[in-house]
């Protein structure tokens, strides 16, 4: 009896090839929901750093999963470029900054031979001098050449003084201006002033009503200050000194100070 031989019959395995493609759809998939749902409890911040991580990634080949370091450089590079821009920045401030003290100590010394060629021209150099230096000009002018002993009233003669300093002054109006009265330290009680802080603060305000006068000033660029006795030039042991020290001074105040020199101009006009 012939056996009979059944013919086995092997399938062939299944091509497997798609299941790589698939688990990186999954994958993506898998990170495209973890994103949605951090977009869900994120800033804008954030997801503006995320995108730019997913187009890098899908424009150069860069896996999702590696976005951090993308942030990261990304990062890097706005830091990098914000510093230079602020540095920048600070380079041109600083150039500007630097063009207006120029600007500015050029007015100064302008405006302080203009009173030192009027001190000179008018006699007046045993009565006023001006001073330059790295916080102001300042121009003082002697009590008696202004003022009757103990009172705070401008002298007739000496308003002329006063209205051609307004007249220097109009051509720089940016400035602030500061009009400061200062006595020696003898005493004073009189009908009108029972203290030298009162005759100083009276003379400086009665000077600088004059110098308001001249319309084209700023008045808000004005201001007024009485020390008294407290702020001396000189010894009050003798009349001299006495006299240097009863005073009015009008003080033009740099908007542009360097404290790192000293650029101190002191000359008393005519000498």
């Amino acid at each position: 009896m012939s056996k009979k031989h059944k013919s086995e019959h092997h399938e062939e395995h299944a091509d497997e090839t798609w299941l790589i493609p698939y688990a990186d759809l999954l994958t993506l998939l898998l990170a495209l929901f973890i994103v949605l749902y951090a977009m869900s409890s994120t800033d804008s911040k954030k997801f503006q750093d995320m995108s730019k991580a997913f187009n890098i990634a899908f424009s150069s080949g860069i896996g999702v999963l590696e976005q951090s370091a993308v942030i990261s450089n990304a990062h890097q590079f706005e830091d990098a470029t914000e510093t230079r821009r602020r540095e920048a920045n600070q380079d041109m401030q600083k150039k500007d900054i630097e063009a207006l003290k120029q600007k500015e100590q050029e007015d100064l010394e302008k405006l302080k031979k203009q009173v030192d060629q009027y001190i000179k021209t008018n006699g007046l150099t045993t009565q006023l001098n001006t001073k330059l230096n790295q916080s102001q000009l300042t121009i003082t002018i002697s009590d008696s050449s202004l003022f009757a002993p103990g009172s705070a009233k401008v002298k007739p003669e000496s308003r002329k003084l006063a209205v051609e300093i307004s007249s220097m002054l109009q051509k720089y109006p940016d400035y602030e201006v500061k009009v400061s009265g200062h006595t020696d330290n003898v005493p004073i009680n009189n009908k009108e002033f029972e203290s030298n802080w009162e005759l100083s603060s009276m003379r400086a305000i009665r000077f600088m009503d004059i110098l308001l006068q001249n319309k084209k000033l700023d008045p808000h660029l004005f201001s007024t200050i009485g020390f008294g006795e407290y702020r001396p030039i000189a010894q009050n042991t003798s009349n001299v000194g006495r006299a240097k020290n009863r005073r009015v001074e009008v003080s033009i105040i740099r908007k542009y100070t360097d404290t790192s020199k000293d650029a101190t101009v002191s000359v008393a006009a005519g000498k």
